[in-house]
């Protein structure tokens, strides 16, 4: 059972409407390196132009954040999920 990356609707536009992209990473950082080479457009919208994940990007390992289990470092494995979640600002 590969690894799921979870596509929030905003960014469905550069994975051709694709809800969930599979992978065979072993940290997130590998996921994320496999989903950008496999949809370049969506790069800009994960990592700034230093190669960090974005400020305003929570990335979620099995409903975790990141954060506190050691960031893109931090080890997956088959059938976890890797949910992207864009933070949404508002007025």
């Amino acid at each position: 059972m590969p690894v799921i990356i979870e596509i929030p609707t905003a960014f469905r536009r550069f994975t051709d409407g694709q809800p969930r992209i599979d992978c065979s990473a072993v940290t997130i950082a590998e996921a994320l390196n496999q989903l950008t080479a496999k949809f370049p457009d969506l790069g800009r919208h994960v990592r700034d132009d230093q190669g960090q994940i974005r400020q305003f990007l929570n990335v979620y390992l099995n409903d975790e954040d990141i954060r506190f289990l050691g960031g893109e470092a931090c080890s997956i494995k088959d059938g976890d999920r890797v949910l992207l979640v864009p933070s949404i600002a508002g007025g």
